[in-house]
């Protein structure tokens, strides 16, 4: 049937095909069949109201022929109501939707549903989020019981939407997943990059930009390929939001820009409000304050005549901020404090007017008011991050406040407050490992008032019998405090941003050719940079803990090069271990003094694995580095899972908890976009359904009590680093299931050097060596041989520190 064949062109976003068709057959019929003329021009204004083209779809129905049936009714003033809507001509949505409304009380009709919805929308578009999430609550369970699973779909998308508004991430994720899930079944390819999009806006929220940004780029490539205008410019503008916190200026202007010339095009009041917006925030990043304070005034504008009075509150902020940059501190206040005291005020709105406020008291040398100021924002964020239920989340949610820790950090050292800097700094870390393990309570993380426990970093030296190197790298300078058992010392260093350009520069260079020690200056200039300003707290061979931040997560410190007096590695001049905090170093001495000090050693053993794809072949010195292994245990006190039987379902059900050591011999996958998605791969299972891939988040539901995990595969210990979690991947996973140390290396090597390195490291633990020492001699050994002296084949492999 003609008709029911264009419905289908719509549903699968096929939108300017359905238009083009509905309005053919509406001319073939329109004297013959008004009726079903009418349903065709319906169906044409419906197809151009997913477009966008509200002024279309006002245009085609206000000159339809009018018709007294319900049937048609219903549905035609339900899609004049939204276009009005989302033109905020609010006094004439009103009454279609009301007209609408009465029709359904006197017919139980199948666009019943989408009256519900479209009042949702109205009411979304008013800025009424409880009623706009009562309508599509109604409009959902309306689907349901209809069997409309198009309805369905669109109402999850829009509870989603609201979701998001109102900060519930979490539930805005799971509601778009469940949209997306029904539109793929569906192949209703409109609704599929809408669904996408919400979990992109939900991820940007939560921190994770890079996967946000790879979701708004493909809903924008499929907005554009159907033509919708209006969703095409949405997501251009929520790239651009990630272009610009990572401060790329030309490509965040370009993509508001773009959006803005469609968004006007188009006429969506809504999302011009939203790229005026974005691009007042950029242009004060620009430091352009005339056009901030224009695209603040315009948005500022429509939110108004709009009646939408918690979008008055983000223009209102930048005014602010332009304020303050004008000297004009009383005007700036008295916005920052508006927008702040809102009781309509979005979280993320509030925290960051928080932290403008404390900006601008500092700025005035207010200092007491500045300390509380700062404060309050990280009390606010704290307890926004309390709602996150997600562990993926918790670990990115930390990024948020990325901006307000490291103006705190620097605020106290400026008064010369250096360990309650550094109590605060370290606070910022592994969080979501220590609240994990037990070592913090999530109730003490939520009242950012209350401040960090206490911390005595110069008592976990002392226990360390070391020094701990402690890294913050900041926007406008940089920090390490060295810390021995006698004191602690700041040194000030470059900017963040100057020393990750140097670290991303070194870290390719290890991955050769040329000689790095002969050929670097990276290397050279970081050791100068990141070790040499402690050098005189540092003996030979100390025993040193780095608590690394940013890209120095990705970076092995053992290979940065000494000048002098001859130019070699420092892996020579000390023993070096990483931690994630302060604090996990100091429950991980915890640890040590309550455990029974002739705990039999046992081994989990499992590699060696039957090549599961193409894509990871099988190891040839993985047998010789099993049994290299296997050797320095008892056979009675060893367990061991080889070839077929090496799976991830023999790991999960092999009681990993029982071992002192677990080793993997694999293949290692590192996800960045969802780092608990890494995995250890392993061979495939009996059932056709099993995985042969042993994740992460698998991983972290298992808890240990292993003194050591050595993952001998490429990239265990992750690609990704989270403001606050530091490199989060295999070894993070397992030091969150409960292991004290773990080994994981930091890039793909040659699994010849590995079994030589593997082999040299359990003879030092047979002899009695800790990990780190062990570790740090097997290095040793291959740096002085001369197939595998390159930092290539030794330095991947790095020793984390836990519980």
């Amino acid at each position: 049937m003609a008709f029911e064949r264009v419905n289908r062109e719509f549903i699968r976003g096929d939108l300017q095909e359905s238009r083009d068709d509905a309005k053919r057959a509406f001319e073939k019929c329109r004297n013959s069949s008004p009726q079903w003329a009418l349903k065709f021009k319906i169906l044409e204004a419906k197809a151009a109201l997913w477009q966008g083209l509200f002024p279309d779809v006002i245009t085609l129905l206000s000159s339809a022929p009018q018709n007294s049936q319900p049937e048609l009714d219903i549905p035609r003033l339900a899609l004049l109501g939204v276009a009005h809507a989302h033109l905020q001509e609010y006094s004439d949505s009103e009454p279609l939707l009301s007209g609408a409304a009465e029709l359904c009380s006197k017919h139980d009709d199948a666009a019943c549903g989408d009256v519900l919805q479209a009042r949702g929308l109205l009411a979304s578009e008013q800025g009424n989020s409880a009623a706009a999430d009562e309508f599509f609550k109604l409009s959902l369970s309306f689907a349901r019981a209809h069997h409309d699973p198009f309805l369905e779909a669109t109402s999850l998308l829009n509870l989603g939407a609201e979701a998001l508004a109102q900060g519930r991430f979490d539930e805005a994720i799971d509601q778009s997943e469940a949209s997306y899930r029904i539109a793929e079944a569906l192949e209703a390819r409109a609704v599929e990059p809408l669904a996408q999009g919400n979990i992109g806006w939900a991820c940007y929220r939560l921190g994770d930009s890079d996967k946000a940004l790879e979701l708004f780029l493909d809903a924008e490539q499929h907005a554009s390929a159907r033509q919708d205008f209006v969703d095409q410019g949405a997501w251009l503008t929520d790239a651009g939001y990630v272009y610009m916190d990572a401060h790329d200026s030309p490509r965040a202007e370009l993509s508001f820009q773009h959006a803005l010339t469609l968004e006007q095009q188009v006429k969506s009041k809504e999302n011009i409000y939203n790229a005026l917006r974005a691009s007042a925030r950029l242009a004060l990043q620009m430091n352009n304050l005339s056009r901030a304070d224009e695209y603040a005034e315009r948005a500022l504008s429509i939110a108004r005549a709009s009646r939408n009075h918690v979008g008055e509150l983000f223009p209102l902020l930048v005014q602010g901020q332009v304020a303050a940059r004008h000297d004009d501190g009383a005007r700036a206040k008295q916005m920052f404090e508006a927008v702040e005291d809102d009781s309509a005020c979005p979280v993320f709105l509030k925290w960051e007017a928080q932290r403008s406020l404390a900006n601008l008291y500092e700025n005035e040398n207010h200092l007491n008011a500045a300390d509380g100021q700062y404060q309050a924002a990280l009390a606010t964020f704290e307890s926004a991050r309390s709602s996150v239920q997600h562990e993926d989340f918790q670990l990115s949610f930390l990024t948020n406040a990325a901006h307000i820790y490291d103006d705190y950090v620097h605020f106290l050292i400026m008064q010369g407050k250096t360990d309650e800097a550094l109590r605060w700094a370290d606070y910022d870390r592994a969080r979501t490992l220590l609240e994990g393990l037990g070592f913090l309570s999530k109730a003490s993380s939520n009242d950012g008032r209350a401040g960090p426990p206490p911390l005595d970093p110069r008592d976990i030296a002392r226990r360390a019998k070391g020094t701990l190197l402690f890294y913050w790298l900041g926007e406008k300078q940089s920090y390490l405090w060295a810390i021995t058992p006698q004191k602690t010392t700041l040194f000030p260093l470059p900017p963040g941003a100057d020393i990750e350009a140097q670290v991303q520069r070194y870290r390719t260079a290890l991955q050769g050719p040329q000689d790095v020690l002969e050929s670097s200056e990276d290397g050279r200039a970081l050791y100068r940079t990141l070790i040499a300003p402690a050098k005189a707290l540092l003996a030979n061979n100390a025993r040193v803990f780095i608590v690394p931040d940013g890209s120095l997560n990705n970076l092995n410190f053992e290979t940065l090069i000494v000048p002098d007096p001859k130019p070699h590695f420092w892996i020579e001049d000390a023993d070096v271990t990483n931690a994630s905090s302060l604090r996990v170093l100091a429950a991980s001495f915890a640890r040590n003094g309550v455990r029974e000090k002739k705990r039999a050693r046992n081994l989990l053993l499992i590699g060696d694995s039957v090549a599961p794809s193409k894509e990871y072949p099988e190891l040839p010195h993985a047998p010789q580095q099993m049994a290299n292994v296997a050797k320095h245990f008892a056979q009675t006190q060893e367990q061991v899972y080889q070839r077929d039987k090496a799976t991830p379902a023999a790991y999960l059900s092999g009681n990993p908890e029982k071992f002192s050591h677990i080793h993997f011999v694999a293949h290692g996958t590192a996800s960045r976009l969802s780092p608990l998605d890494s995995a250890i791969v392993l061979s495939k299972g009996a059932a056709e359904t099993d995985s042969f891939k042993l994740y992460a988040r698998d991983i972290v539901k298992h808890p240990l009590q292993a003194d050591l995990v050595t993952i001998s595969a490429c990239y265990g210990a992750g690609e990704r680093a989270y403001s606050g979690e530091g490199l989060v991947g295999l070894a993070w996973a397992f030091l969150r299931a409960g292991a004290h140390n773990v080994i994981a290396g930091l890039w793909e090597v040659t699994d010849a050097s590995t079994e030589q390195l593997m082999d040299r490291f359990y003879d030092e633990l047979d002899k009695g060596a800790t990990p780190d020492a062990a570790l740090r001699i097997a290095k040793l050994s291959l740096l002085h041989d001369s197939a595998y002296h390159d930092p290539f084949y030794w330095a991947p492999f790095q020793l984390y520190t836990g519980s």
